[in-house]
């Protein structure tokens, strides 16, 4: 037996005033009497579905003309274990991830599904009220709610305003709206622990110590954000997403530092990089459910074994399948070079001087129907050489090669999406023919789930759905080399995975190749056939090398970073080597810094 839940999963889109509710008129429950739908006062916004009436016949769903509503079945001993309802038809979240002293706990599950809200609960910013948003419980009912769990002295802390707490930010770029000061201003003020010339050195803080907060780039906001968390004295650390906008290194300097802070502390990170959060944590708690509509929380898991039931799909200890497909790596797919492949793009040396800085490429090549990633530090010059293969700036040495017959499309790091334009109107602007086919719509469009996006501005849609946008108006052009600057930006782990597939697998169709550039390991080991290293001294001077094969591209990066890594018997993913492991030790004596053999 299942229980019913119902969600108006957009309230944006939800415009009862501008709709004939043809959704509700060929309702079982209208058509029957009995009221499933109301309009409470004050709430005109969105109408309110009884689930005790609704027959979840699904006619709204399929009626509805802004795909707003969202019915599903969950597990009825879920209906004893929710934590927190969003009011009456909103987001629910059962269960909420264990807190286990002195260890870091990483939470994985897609965008939507409840991880920054279960963030927020154990901030003590949000108080549960257990599904019943009209009566929430006292502090009193609610402990014995979690009596008997590590969770009971968390909220007997947070009740008695005894919980102390550190909460990173997902959205690092607003962090000016709130903080104002030169860089070192705000991390002495917050500073607990004295600490703070410590973190400067270990986060690369130097160059920016003195800048104002306002003139920072994402990047720089994300490790100010990170160092002002790490340099508190508290009970638990909690981290959404510290890796976005950093390159490798970035992000495994900050995933040290994190990890230092379970010598006194407990640690809760939510992160996407795979290989981060392999690196970074204890254990694993996995999100599942429906985005915007429901999430659950697995119990604990190792790390190893959280992070291969997430790919899988299926939690063993709880019997629930919550993906119908699996997610593993092709290793089949990760070939050795050949040589082979004809040759549609050949580049001589270029030379590209942007003020104090300069780039020089060496000669390259790139092959039909394969995909080049392209490995680097933030500020070495990737986005510089990709403009240059798009033809959006000249080199001051060298030449593009020019064909009429060569084609480029290109999607830039920072998206900024036209105004007043829907998703589909932006989409069949850049070719028509391709996006209105039944291919197209089957291979890119549903996978990347913008069937039901069609008709939302570009301008009110997430930071994630606007990067699936982009990269599906580039497969669609009739390109023959694509250029993807930081495609995995915003995405969640099994959204990056899956845009890899799409991606190699239109890049073989239509004979056409690619270059992409990314920080995301996993992503760029899965997608890639070749890589181009990024070498020099960011802001100053960056050299690129020419493609190479894929595992002696990555051994050449790893090397200079001085990280090993490993791939996993079951999943076949990339993993971190903790550094001075026996494992990490016995691959750097052997110059095999990319798996071990």
């Amino acid at each position: 037996m299942n229980v019913l839940r119902i969600a108006i999963h957009d309230k944006e889109r939800c415009k009862p005033k501008k709709c004939s509710h043809e959704c509700f008129k060929y309702c079982p429950g209208v058509r029957a009497g009995r009221e499933t739908i109301h309009f409470p006062e004050g709430r005109d916004k969105y109408p309110v579905i009884s689930e005790e009436l609704c027959s979840g016949s699904g006619i709204c769903v399929k009626k509805c003309p802004f795909h707003a509503i969202t019915i599903v079945n969950t597990p009825e001993a879920l209906d004893q274990d929710m934590t927190h309802r969003f009011g009456l038809n909103g987001f629910s979240l059962f269960r909420l991830p264990v807190v286990k002293e002195r260890a870091v706990t990483g939470l994985v599950g897609n965008n939507g599904i409840g991880k920054s809200t279960a963030l927020k609960i154990l901030a003590g910013e949000i108080k549960p009220n257990l599904g019943d948003p009209e009566a929430p419980p006292e502090w009193d009912a609610l402990i014995s709610t979690f009596r008997g769990s590590e969770l009971q002295t968390v909220f007997e802390k947070i009740a008695n305003n005894e919980w102390s707490v550190a909460r990173k930010p997902q959205y690092v770029d607003r962090i000016p709206e709130v903080a104002k000061g030169t860089v070192f201003e705000v991390i002495e003020k917050v500073d607990q622990r004295g600490v703070h010339q410590e973190i400067k050195e270990d986060l690369g803080l130097e160059k920016i110590w003195t800048r104002e907060l306002k003139h920072l780039s994402g990047g720089e906001l994300q490790k100010v954000a990170c160092a002002a968390a790490i340099c508190r004295d508290v009970d638990t650390y909690l981290f959404d997403e510290p890796s976005s906008f950093l390159d490798v290194s970035e992000r495994l300097n900050i995933a040290q530092a994190i990890r230092s802070l379970t010598e006194h502390s407990t640690v809760i990170v939510v992160e996407h990089d795979l290989a981060i959060l392999d690196y970074l944590s204890d254990y694993i708690c996995v999100f599942y459910g429906i985005s915007a509509a429901y999430g659950i929380v697995s119990h604990p898991h190792g790390v190893r074994e959280g992070i291969n039931i997430y790919l899988d799909g299926y939690i063993p200890d709880e019997n629930m399948r919550f993906r119908e497909e699996s997610i593993v790596v092709d290793r089949t797919s990760i070939r050795e070079d050949t040589g082979q492949g004809k040759v549609i793009l050949q580049y001589p040396v270029l030379k590209q001087v942007k003020g104090d800085f300069e780039l020089l490429v060496q000669p390259g090549e790139l092959r039909k129907g394969e995909v080049v990633g392209i490995l680097g530090p933030n500020a070495i010059g990737k986005t510089t050489f990709v403009r240059m293969l798009a033809g959006i700036d000249n080199p001051v040495e060298g030449e593009i090669p020019t064909d009429e017959k060569l084609k480029v499309a290109y999607k830039p790091q920072y998206l900024t999406p036209p105004k007043d334009t829907t998703v589909w109107e932006f989409l069949i602007k850049v070719n028509q023919t391709m996006v209105a086919s039944s291919w197209f719509n089957s291979e890119v469009l549903r996978p990347f789930n913008l069937e039901d996006l069609k008709d939302q501005l570009l301008e009110d849609i997430s930071g994630g759905e606007l990067q699936k946008t982009a990269i599906a108006a580039v497969l669609s052009q009739d390109a023959s080399i694509l250029l993807l600057d930081e495609p995995t930006a915003y995405l969640a782990i099994e959204e990056r995975l899956r845009t890899a597939k799409i991606i190699r697998k239109m890049v073989s169709a239509r004979e056409q190749s690619a270059f992409i550039v990314d920080h995301d390991i996993v992503f760029s080991d899965y997608c890639s056939d070749r890589l181009s290293i990024f070498l020099g001294e960011p802001g100053i001077k960056g050299t690129a090398l020419p493609p190479t094969p894929l595992k002696a591209g990555m051994n050449r990066f790893l090397s200079n970073l001085d990280v090993t890594f490993r791939r996993d018997p079951s999943s076949g993913r990339p993993r971190v080597n903790k550094a001075g492991s026996r494992l990490d030790k016995e691959q750097k004596a052997a110059g095999n810094y990319y798996y071990a053999e």
